[in-house]
């Protein structure tokens, strides 16, 4: 006999409070489940996720939520990959695209019959076969047609650059038309009962507020699941050296480019992220090599254009819950972990969370087993991204700071070592269907960072040298010619998704 939940009380609003009211808001719609978000009118938005990836698409169609009106509302641009600047060498740059680099060759990937053309004497780069790399060097962009014959226009993936606080906003709205009831009030507890469930929420009101299950989007703080729950947290600072950032919003000076940014500085990386009516900045640093204010002065250093505030710096620890879902309690976003935003990950993990929970929805008997199976799966989520981040520091080619030379020699999971051990022995990289990162995005950064294997795949050898370079180069052209078609990505924004921002 079913036993099923009545009510989710989700802590704390932004854009991981919102995020959540809106997809179970949608999801939910016909379950007779009550949704509350109590939001605290003190406490500031980061504000800060406001670079994303292509699963953001993903999120708005299962929310049913109308992409123009979503992109009017937010200022938003379109992102079409990122590219890092200065990571191998100053004055070096490469890009990481969304979606394919090339299709398959009679069963083999791509980028086996690109190794042994470029083995042959082969000419074409890497990114020439690799659609939004292209639009992104032409800064030219359309919407991917929902059905087309073309190889090209089917590859390309993209994601956008947003304002996170007017997400926030527009997502707050959407969810409490769709019957979503919000509570402004700070909580100043949980309390919780000998089985360690949460049973109610203490408000500075006095009052409290009871529900069946709790979403603790409150931040770095986690107050439900590690004020309440002490669930402890799993830091993985010894990989990741990087605990603070600095940020600060400007004046746009240039035209939107489709691409974020992300420039290696002597103590970290600094990203540039253009959205119609501004741009967001910041630099992501290790305090044990560099201080506030010289992470500061290098940050006002290099923006353009005229500021928009003050810099505001925000202290982080590297790493994640130690169970994400804990009884009758989903910590989400920052609540949840913390990885810094070098793949713009951080919309994605949130959106990931919902969509394993809304597969492992609990009734009210809250099997562990079922807590376990969500756990398990996020936690390898969180993993993949983190030895993906990794991935370019042990692999940049910066020696030039005492940062630098020890993200050189620094710790490196197994996890990670064993997929760069194959990498460079035969340009292979073991992917499963349920990972984020494809093969194309791993093959992306080990070129970037000039790391080539030492063979491609032996069979790749039954295929016709001459054959595979006019393939290359065929596909090249293809591409090239239709982005050179495509309307700029300033004149597509203006067109069609002109925001009212001043």
């Amino acid at each position: 006999m079913a036993n099923p939940i009545k009510s989710i009380c989700i802590v704390g609003g932004g854009t991981t409070g919102w995020m959540a009211a809106s997809l179970l808001s949608t999801v939910l719609q016909k379950a007779d489940i009550k949704i509350t978000v109590v939001e605290s009118p003190d406490i500031a938005t980061i504000g800060v996720g406001e670079s994303t990836v292509p699963s953001i698409m993903d999120f708005l169609r299962a929310c049913q939520i109308n992409l123009q009106e979503f992109m009017v509302a937010t200022s938003a641009s379109f992102k079409l990959g990122i590219r890092f600047d200065d990571w191998l060498t100053p004055g070096k740059h490469f890009f990481h695209p969304f979606g394919r680099v090339g299709h398959e060759v009679n069963g083999f990937d791509f980028y086996q019959a690109w190794l042994k053309s470029c083995a042959d004497g082969g000419a074409t780069r890497l990114a020439d076969h690799a659609p939004a790399a292209i639009m992104a060097e032409s800064q030219r962009f359309m919407l991917r047609p929902q059905q087309s014959d073309s190889w090209v226009l089917n590859s390309y993936s993209y994601a956008l650059h947003l304002d996170a606080i007017a997400v926030s906003c527009f997502l707050r709205e959407l969810s409490q038309a769709r019957g979503v009831k919000r509570i402004e009030a700070t909580v100043d507890k949980a309390l919780v009962d000998e089985r360690n469930f949460i049973t109610s929420l203490e408000l500075n009101d006095g009052s409290l507020i009871e529900s069946d299950f709790y979403i603790d989007c409150t931040g770095f703080k986690g107050l439900l699941i590690q004020d309440a729950l002490n669930v402890g947290y799993e830091d993985w600072g010894e990989y990741l050296p990087c605990n603070r950032a600095v940020t600060v919003q400007t004046e746009n000076t240039a035209s939107l480019a489709p691409y974020t940014v992300a420039t290696a500085r002597d103590f970290g990386w600094t990203w540039k992220i253009p959205l119609q009516h501004r741009t967001g900045n910041g630099y992501v640093f290790s305090s044990r090599y560099c201080s506030d204010e010289e992470a500061t002065d290098t940050l006002l250093e290099v923006v353009g254009g005229k500021l928009l505030g003050k810099p505001r710096v925000i202290p982080f620890t590297t790493g994640k819950r130690k169970k994400l879902w804990h009884n009758n309690c989903l910590a989400l976003g920052l609540s949840s972990g913390f990885l810094e935003p070098l793949e713009s990950t951080a919309i994605h993990l949130v959106y990931k969370s919902l969509v394993h929970f809304i597969k492992h929805f609990p009734d009210a008997d809250f099997d562990s087993c079922n807590e376990q199976a969500f756990n398990k799966k996020i936690d390898a989520d969180y993993r993949e991204v983190r030895d993906f981040i990794i991935l370019h520091y042990c692999t940049a080619g910066r020696a030039n700071t005492e940062f630098w030379r020890w993200c050189k020699n620094m710790p490196v999971p197994e996890s990670l070592r064993e997929k760069i051990q194959s990498f460079r022995s035969r340009g292979q990289v073991d992917h499963s269907p349920s990972q984020f990162f494809s093969g194309d995005s791993w093959v992306s950064i080990f070129e970037g960072m000039n790391i080539r294997p030492e063979k491609y795949h032996p069979l790749m050898d039954a295929f016709d040298s001459v054959n595979i370079s006019r393939m290359l180069q065929d596909n090249a052209k293809n591409i090239k010619d239709a982005v050179e078609s495509m309307p700029m990505h300033d004149d597509f924004i203006r067109q069609n998704c002109v925001t009212n921002f001043k």
